[in-house]
């Protein structure tokens, strides 16, 4: 093997283009001739559109030109992605989601009328001239509100703010609520998943480009999978076939789920480049970010388990009011529901589980994945009602947990998915000795000392990745494929460049990528090019989310380079004149099995590009392969996670001290690029659990719209964390035995700290606190003390 193939911790190639301010961003490219955008946006949530008069601002200088939403009548609003059919089978409710707004907002920062100007500047100043006469409508901000008889339609033509009802399994439905009218103890919780604004590091940019001579459109942007836009906005808004619209996602900083969706900044400087015949950019302003980039999390939940005497589940039962926004973003539907029912037995063998969501439209900003997706939603539901029971029954929650963990492999949930492998104990024993709980007791008491109260916190958690197969999928509600692609081309002396639909926007694939083919062939890294995020490029392809780009995206690589290696050794065999099936490869060389016949990887590539030495009518020439891979099932990594607070009773503040995480991500590629995503999920599950909360006011006002009220984890609200990975149970079904890493930490964290916080509270007297929502903020813990 050589050195820095998979299971090295090889350190980011990418990075050093990005700490020397070489990457290459969005806003970074300018076109000749690029005009700029500038939105005219809703000021108020809710209210008919009566007149937008852009006279005045026409005449300023520098203006090109304004669009309304008149521009685009006729023209295909955003679509969705999936479509989630309800408790009874009807579909839901799917409104239209116009480019600009047409008769009516829906939220604070619903787009309007657009400026094109010369410069950013004369744009903007254009934007504020533009009049905009809209007749104010009651808002409708409260999910519950939402659903009452006579309350505000978001969209007059529903028939309600109800998107859908859905139930699962709804066949169960009657037995859960049997086995929890009959069950020995009872635990209900009622809790909010606060809702989060992504915040990546880097705005969301749009640039579209038309060129008059070809026909063909271009638009670069920031996202996550320029193939799923290309398709969304070519063949559903836009009306533009695939070969004549190309997408370019160069360099991306952070996405988070965020830059999965098609936004509509992305169709208009399509659509209006092509009308003006000029290149139209548009760059977001941060406090735009806020209004505009789709929003996560924000469910009403409340969740029933049932046990026995002895502690065992017998059933959960949660009821959950999902928040959808104005619109329907592209994957919004399924976050909910298949991305969290399907989670709720969690690393359990609770055998009767029900699920009813109901998502709903508000006066907001739409709500859709953000990092985990509907798994952290599900783990800390799930996570935080265990911890509870375990107080109300008098038994130790690591000791409940224990008692109830699948052992068993593969286990088939009573929510329609197989677990394939996994060792929930070995976690959970890694997670004791990392987190040295023995000595919790000593260093509880030293908290005392300082008159600061020491809770610990510990909870499990499983989760789906690698979203797939299609064919499941699309029964379910998906509206494309999520197989992934990849090409690999050999050039003549070695050297390899692989072509993937997987997109890198912080997860080191140009790194970890290389490492699985080198190792494949028996190379150096170093030969091996990663490209990705050009339509032109790499095959089609279905981006990156749901820790999904080495489960899929790197098996994908690895089905075309097995296709590769079997063409060298053809091209080997004839070298050396010996039979194919005789040819074996290892350290990038061919050799013929039980002989001393060898020839290097570098001549076998020189020999498919200059072939002298093989009939051409047994094989063509070169050395390019490309393949398509579709899961059969989704990877299911799984962990436990260990956190220490103290907490200043005088205060309220919450201090994280220590925090330990145990995960079974399967094979490693890289451990060092696990280690640094799963200390990027932690932080935002702090960030989360502790922090950040974004609030809207009853007439739909983003009072949090500026990071002056939208408090972000910095540096000193998070510990030096400790991380293992070492508890390994491969996946069965890839042929790299990968689990998918990068949304675990997010997923994990938010129930560790809140149950650290409560067992602090309790340790310190105040034993009726038994909940407090997110974030657990100073405020709300001081006010949890005082009852």
């Amino acid at each position: 093997m050589p050195d820095g193939g998979i299971g090295a911790s090889n350190k980011r190639r990418e990075d050093v283009r990005f700490l020397t301010g070489s990457g290459n961003y969005t806003d970074d490219i300018n076109l000749r001739g690029q005009a700029h955008a500038a939105f005219v946006r809703s000021q108020v949530a809710h209210g008919k559109l009566k007149k937008v008069d852009t006279k005045a601002a026409a005449k300023m200088p520098g203006v090109i030109r304004i669009f309304t939403g008149k521009d685009f009548e006729g023209i295909g609003g955003l679509p969705c992605g999936w479509c989630v059919t309800d408790r009874l089978g009807n579909p839901m409710q799917e409104p239209a989601h116009p480019v600009l707004a047409q008769g009516k907002v829906r939220h604070v920062g619903d787009p309007i009328a657009v400026v094109i100007a010369e410069t950013y500047e004369q744009a903007r100043d254009a934007a504020e001239a533009v009049e905009v006469d809209i007749k104010e409508l009651p808002a409708v901000i409260d999910m519950k509100a939402a659903l009452n008889d006579g309350a505000p339609k978001v969209h007059d033509d529903l028939s309600s703010n109800l998107c859908y009802d859905w139930g699962f399994v709804e066949e169960n439905r009657e037995a859960v609520d049997k086995a929890i009218r009959g069950a020995h103890h009872v635990t209900t919780l009622e809790l909010v998943n606060n809702r989060l604004i992504p915040n990546a590091m880097e705005p969301r940019v749009a640039i579209g480009d038309y060129n008059a001579g070809t026909g063909d459109s271009t638009l670069y942007t920031t996202s996550q999978n320029p193939h799923v836009i290309r398709l969304l906005m070519g063949a559903f808004v836009l009306g533009i076939p695939e070969h004549k619209l190309r997408v370019v996602s160069p360099d991306v900083g952070g996405g988070f789920g965020s830059k999965i969706f098609h936004y509509a900044e992305e169709a208009f400087c399509t659509f209006a480049a092509k009308q003006l015949k000029q290149p139209v950019k548009w760059t977001c302003q941060r406090s735009e970010s806020f209004m505009t980039d789709a929003h996560g999390r924000d469910h009403v939940t409340k969740i029933e388990l049932a046990l026995d005497k002895d502690g065992t589940f017998l059933a959960v039962r949660t009821d959950t009011h999902a928040n959808m926004g104005a619109y329907l973003s592209t994957f919004a539907p399924s976050i909910p529901t298949w991305l969290h029912g399907t989670l709720m037995a969690g690393n359990y063998k609770t055998p009767l589980i029900y699920v009813n969501v109901k998502a709903v439209f508000t006066n907001t900003v739409p709500v859709d994945a953000y990092r985990g997706a509907g798994r952290p939603e599900a783990t800390f539901q799930l996570e935080r009602v265990i911890d509870k029971a375990a107080r109300e029954i008098g038994m130790d929650p690591i000791a409940l947990r224990r008692k109830n963990f699948v052992t068993e492999f593969p286990y088939a949930t009573p929510v329609a998915v197989e677990y394939d492998t996994g060792d929930y104990v070995a976690t959970m024993d890694k997670l004791e000795q990392i987190a040295d709980l023995k000595g919790f007791d000593k260093r509880a008491a030293e908290s005392k000392k300082k008159g600061l109260l020491r809770g610990l916190g510990v909870n499990c958690y499983i989760e789906a990745c690698g979203i797939a197969p299609s064919n499941l999928v699309g029964q379910l509600g998906a509206r494309a494929g999520l197989y992934e692609s990849a090409t690999v081309r050999v050039n003549a002396t070695g050297g390899l460049v692989v072509m993937t639909g997987s997109h890198s926007h912080g997860q080191g694939h140009e790194t970890s990528f290389p490492q699985v083919v080198a190792e494949m062939i028996g190379i150096d890294p170093s030969m091996v090019e990663i490209e990705h995020g050009d339509t032109d490029k790499a095959p089609m392809g279905m981006g990156t989310y749901g820790s999904r780009s080495i489960a899929v995206g790197g098996s994908a690589m690895v089905r075309a380079t097995e296709k590769i290696i079997a063409k060298a050794k053809k091209i080997a065999a004839h070298l050396m004149e010996a039979s194919d099936a005789d040819i074996e490869l290892k350290d990038g060389r061919f050799s013929v099995a039980g002989t001393d016949k060898s020839v290097a990887w570098g001549d076998v590539t020189l020999a498919a590009y200059v072939p002298h030495n093989y009939p051409l009518e047994d094989i063509e020439p070169g050395l390019e392969e490309t393949a398509f891979y579709d899961p059969s099932n989704f990877t299911y990594p799984a962990g436990a996670y260990a956190c220490e607070v103290e907490v200043d009773p005088e205060t309220g503040k919450v201090k994280v001290c220590s925090f330990a995480a145990a995960d079974d991500f399967g094979n490693i590629i890289n451990p060092m690029i696990v280690d640094g995503q799963v200390h990027g999920g932690i932080g935002q599950g702090i960030g989360q659990a502790l922090l950040e909360n974004c609030v809207y006011d009853s007439d739909g006002q983003l009072l949090s719209a500026s990071y002056m009220d939208y408090a972000m984890p910095r540096a000193d609200d998070v510990p030096f964390y400790s991380v293992d990975h070492s508890c390994q149970t491969p996946c069965t079904h890839n042929p790299l035995g990968v689990k998918g890493c990068g949304e675990a930490g997010a997923i994990g964290s938010p129930p560790a700290v809140v149950n650290a916080v409560v067992d602090a509270l309790q340790r310190g007297g105040h034993t009726h606190v038994t909940h407090i929502d997110m974030p657990v903020s100073p405020a709300r813990v001081w006010a949890a003390m005082q009852g």
